[in-house]
């Protein structure tokens, strides 16, 4: 006679131990997906990446050292005053150091303007400013008389070069594949966390997993 009663505490007591494992089957965690999704979403609002902001960075490096190491090559040469004339006013290709300058400043707006400004993702600015920039200071050093001027001779094109070529390897290995990356894991959790929308509208609760009444003996 109390069989009907025994088998229904069991079935419920049963439904109750089989809760935590049908949440473990149905949980993904969309929590954690809409957290990650929103931290990758509020990178993207901030407009710049960190690394494409150390990339700015470095550029602006560039044009300050290079401005730098001019203006001490200035007051080397006999007074910033003097030597700034003899170079801007009365350039000369073979012995004057304004056009490295000139090509400093000519890399630092052409890559700010493409990858600060325009956010491009892509590597065809930064190898236009690193042939440009090869090109000319070969030329350059071939052609003219910089090697005779004393070290600035050889500091100034060589740091040129040298931070040019460091540009692109930052851009090439580290700016375009962190960002790609970035974004792939982006769509990816975004794909998780439609794919969690639709296999589980709803958050489960306790009161959804119920055992049915019990039916009176002899129906």
């Amino acid at each position: 006679m109390n069989r009907v009663p025994d088998d229904a505490e069991h079935a419920h007591s049963s439904s109750v131990e089989s809760c935590p494992s049908l949440r473990d089957v149905h949980s993904i965690n969309p929590a954690q997906l809409v957290a990650r999704i929103e931290s990758y979403e509020g990178r993207e609002k901030k407009g710049i990446s960190d690394v494409r902001r150390t990339f700015c960075l470095f550029v602006t490096f560039d044009l300050l050292f290079i401005t730098l190491l001019w203006i001490i090559e200035l007051n080397v040469k006999g007074g910033i005053e003097t030597t700034l004339e003899k170079e801007v006013l009365h350039y000369d290709y073979s012995s004057s150091y304004f056009d490295i300058f000139l090509l400093a400043v000519f890399r630092f707006k052409v890559l700010i303007l493409a990858y600060a400004m325009c956010r491009l993702r892509h590597w065809w600015a930064i190898a236009f400013t690193t042939a440009v920039t090869s090109a000319f200071l070969l030329a350059k050093v071939i052609i003219s008389q910089l090697f005779s001027q004393g070290a600035f001779g050889y500091v100034l094109p060589i740091i040129s070069f040298i931070l040019a070529w460091i540009e692109t390897w930052f851009l090439d290995f580290k700016v375009l594949p962190q960002e790609a990356e970035e974004e792939n894991r982006l769509l990816i959790a975004q794909d998780a966390s439609e794919r969690a929308a639709l296999l589980h509208p709803g958050v489960f609760s306790d009161r959804q997993f119920y055992s049915p009444p019990e039916s009176v003996a002899g129906n």
